[in-house]
């Protein structure tokens, strides 16, 4: 039996830090091959493991391979798309149409990890003051499964530009389940070294040194050692 208490090698901490150094989003790579069933199963083994307040565990997983339910979710995503980039003007605009934002007829897989607002009953255990844990604690699963993923070799992308009561329709939720992740699966031929979002132009990733404060906002990194972590940028 595995000791939890065990130090993790070298090694796997290396290929921990890895998988979240070298995680992508993924629009654009997707190959056609499918992804194995004992394989997802890891993966939806490892977002199930992920913590949740009050262990209320509100998570379950919509597994989609109809290309039926794909093309509806596919017509959501071009009509709020065409939304989103009227919010923008000028060569803005021109370079938001540019960017491929979804994979979900490409991929092989589609996955939505839904929210069951109403599990565990109430009140929940941690949730009294923040009722929004429950939709936090769904996000540490999308994490968890995305890790995963990445150290098997798959990608994934989040398709954010939905309608979320048309998509809870398409897929038949309950009133009380919220669609809070849409996600698209699958081998890739590459992943990118960079962002694609950074990789185009559209924004940079910003200094941890400048997003890092001290007992209050605003209050600068007095330690010397981990300011020289964090980078010389650090301020006062």
């Amino acid at each position: 039996m595995h000791n939890p208490n065990m130090p993790f090698s070298e090694a796997e901490k290396a290929g921990l830090y890895r998988a979240i150094h070298e995680r992508r989003d993924v629009r654009s790579q997707f190959l056609p091959d499918p992804v194995p069933p004992r394989v997802l199963g890891r993966l939806l083994e490892a977002a199930h493991h992920a913590p949740s307040v009050g262990f209320m565990q509100p998570w379950d997983f919509l597994v989609i391979d109809s290309i039926e339910v794909r093309r509806q979710v596919h017509g959501i995503f071009t009509r709020e798309n065409e939304k989103g980039a009227r919010q923008f003007s000028g060569e803005r605009q021109q370079h938001y149409r540019s960017l491929k934002l979804e994979g979900i007829l490409e991929s092989p897989l589609n996955l939505c990890i839904t929210c069951d607002r109403s599990r565990g009953g109430g009140p929940v255990l941690g949730r009294t003051s923040v009722v929004e844990m429950d939709l936090f604690s769904t996000c540490l699963a999308v994490q968890n499964l995305w890790l995963a993923a990445r150290a098997e070799g798959i990608g994934v992308g989040w398709v954010s530009i939905l309608d979320q009561e048309e998509l809870a329709t398409v897929l038949g939720l309950p009133e009380h389940v919220y669609p809070l992740a849409y996600l698209c699966i699958g081998y890739v031929s590459e992943f990118l070294d960079e962002p694609e979002l950074a990789r185009k132009g559209w924004r940079q990733r910003l200094p941890l040194a400048e997003l890092v404060h001290a007992n209050g906002w605003g209050e600068g990194v007095s330690d010397d050692e981990l300011r020289q972590a964090l980078g010389d940028s650090c301020p006062r």
